[in-house]
């Protein structure tokens, strides 16, 4: 009988936690002073168990720390050394820092960088695209102030907000803040890196006219929506060629004014008004870049709807509606490992020559977390009859 090629020594879950160095957690861990009076419950077992938490969707913490007992004797295959209690991951979850974390998913993104970046868009425009926007994930608990009313029952929810900056040839988070709920999303466009080979793309709901001034005096490009009682005048119509076709209706230079505590000064953006004929609607943009085409800077803009997949697709994949912890460390945690098991699920769907929806792979991670199989040989080649082999060996065994 010939021997299958789909099963492997390691589990699923093992394999998956290979793609993790273990000194990119140690040094990390020094770093931030992680394990300093801590015996037992170290980070490398604190991110185990937390990642598990997230690729098995588990909702609470009796439901990991069960799972995970059922599995002594199992855990060399995935690296840990200490199985944790309840308590012990509830403590671990309150007091371990979560700048470890994110410590951890920034140096698995400088390794798997190579295999994430597509270089063709910035080939085109000579200069990287970076989009720019938030996502708001509700707590149960007040634990973070949210916006809107509170309820009828008295009981107030909270709101964690997630600004999250990707490369558009990448696809996956490049840097990340956390406010309250309530927090306005224009007040972080400073945190944002002046960069003259940069274009920053964002809703208008940034629309800050003060960092319009410091992106266009330091030369970073940026590519908004002009809100829709925004007060300019118009100082010049740029001619428009082939608008039939290219969807252009207007090309104009407008002056903003800056309101400065002092005194006022003038800005100088570049306004598009751009039909886009699959939608059936008209939209403006917002920009300081005055020698790319109109219709290009309308494409361009059209890029920012990868971050909103991604938020799509970290909401909808990992378990970001129950969290657990009732404290703000927690909540982090739990974000920074779905993030760290979004960029895994990523590299192992950017590795595969075969066509994969991110959502079926992580579903096949959850199935077969714990079987021995050899994870990117089978996705690659799924349609053998693989089964059968698996039943021949399984019958050898009982003899």
């Amino acid at each position: 009988m010939d021997k299958s090629t789909h099963f492997f020594g390691n589990s699923v879950f093992g394999q998956l936690i290979s793609l993790i160095d273990t000194e990119i957690i140690a040094k990390a861990a020094k770093k931030h002073h992680s394990d300093y009076y801590v015996k037992r419950f170290k980070t490398k077992d604190h991110l185990i168990s937390m990642l598990f938490c997230v690729f098995a969707k588990c909702s609470s913490l009796r439901e990991v720390s069960g799972a995970m007992l059922g599995l002594s004797g199992k855990t060399k295959h995935f690296k840990l050394e200490n199985i944790p209690y309840r308590s012990t991951l509830s403590d671990a979850n309150k007091r371990r820092d979560s700048d470890v974390f994110c410590t951890i998913y920034n140096k698995l993104l400088q390794k798997y960088g190579h295999y994430l970046s597509d270089s063709r868009i910035k080939d085109v425009i000579n200069k990287q695209i970076e989009i720019f926007d938030s996502t708001t994930i509700s707590l149960f608990q007040d634990i973070m102030r949210c916006v809107g009313r509170k309820p009828k029952s008295g009981k107030s929810k909270g709101g964690i907000k997630v600004h999250t900056v990707i490369n558009v040839d990448e696809t996956v988070p490049k840097m990340i803040w956390f406010s309250h709920g309530s927090t306005h999303d224009h007040v972080l466009l400073k945190k944002l890196r002046y960069d003259a080979n940069t274009i920053y793309l964002f809703d208008k709901g940034y629309n800050d006219y003060k960092a319009f001034r410091d992106f266009t005096q330091s030369r970073t490009g940026f590519v908004t929506r002009i809100k829709d009682n925004a007060v300019f005048s118009v100082s010049e119509i740029n001619e428009i060629q082939d608008n039939i076709h290219s969807g252009v209706l207007e090309d104009a230079i407008i002056d903003l004014t800056v309101k400065d505590k002092t005194e006022n000064s003038v800005l100088k953006l570049r306004k598009v008004k751009f039909y886009d004929r699959t939608l059936k609607r008209t939209f403006e943009f917002l920009t300081n870049l005055f020698e790319i085409r109109a219709d290009l800077i309308a494409a361009i803009y059209k890029l920012r709807w990868q971050i909103e997949l991604l938020f799509k697709q970290l909401k909808q994949n990992f378990p970001l509606k129950y969290f657990l912890g009732d404290n703000e460390n927690a909540v982090k945690i739990q974000i920074y490992c779905s993030l760290i098991a979004n960029l895994l699920i990523t590299v192992i769907q950017k590795l595969l020559k075969r066509q994969w929806a991110f959502s079926n792979l992580v579903s096949f991670c959850k199935i077969h977390l714990f079987n021995y199989i050899h994870l990117l040989r089978f996705l690659e080649n799924p349609d053998k009859d693989w089964l059968k082999e698996q039943i021949k060996i399984e019958q050898l065994t009982l003899f």
